[in-house]
């Protein structure tokens, strides 16, 4: 791996983990904080919704956290057993942060637009994971891969969303209008590199 590869690397997996972290913040915290500072009293006093953004939050923190040193070949073919492990736990995560997921973006501030933008996330995000772990279990490893890397691309949501959004806000000058297009802009780019990141690599699904 060449100076450039371990930087990128380096920053790939600094991201992961700090954006990981980052939903522990709301769990400690004594005062509404974040995004929570946009929803209205009887909204966060609602108890099926905060089951729905915490679990969206944790589990998606713990995919983010573990989902990417499954691209390190090394890492990868040192113990498989462990890449089997921690794909499992990455797919449990995944499906249980994308229901959450899907349920709280009826909630999103922004109105149908944002609504819409984390909803197709939501149902994106389960379709390429649960895509992956089937063709894992019928041992087709490259369509596997491939859906993986979708997989974790829309994952990564997670961090795009926290750099575009300050950026957004700041350009704008309002926060709403902001999160309307970062509720796209976290992921569809992502999508994109992705497909193009698979058809480089020479991937195929058949």
């Amino acid at each position: 791996m060449n100076r450039t590869n371990k930087v990128a690397w380096f920053v790939f997996g600094f991201l992961a983990i700090g954006v990981g972290l980052y939903p522990l913040m709301y769990v400690f915290a004594q005062e509404e904080i974040g995004l929570l500072l946009s929803k209205s009293r009887e909204l966060l006093a609602n108890v099926i919704w905060n089951i729905g953004f915490f679990g969206h939050i944790l589990f998606g923190g713990v995919a983010l956290m573990v989902g990417w040193v499954q691209f390190s070949k090394r890492f990868r073919n040192a113990n498989l057993a462990r890449h089997r492990l921690i794909g499992k736990i990455y797919v449990i995560s995944v499906l249980i942060s994308g229901v959450c997921g899907g349920f709280i973006a009826f909630y999103a501030t922004g109105g149908p637009v944002a609504m819409t933008g984390f909803f197709l996330l939501a149902v994106f995000w389960l379709y390429f994971t649960i895509t992956a772990y089937r063709a894992a279990r019928e041992r087709d490893f490259e369509k596997h891969k491939v859906f993986m890397i979708y997989s974790y691309a829309a994952c990564f949501g997670a961090v795009t969303l926290r750099i575009w959004l300050p950026l957004l806000t700041m350009l704008i000058g309002s926060f709403e209008p902001a999160y309307r297009i970062v509720a796209w802009l976290a992921w569809v780019p992502n999508l994109v590199f992705a497909y193009y990141w698979v058809r480089r690599k020479g991937l195929s699904i058949g």
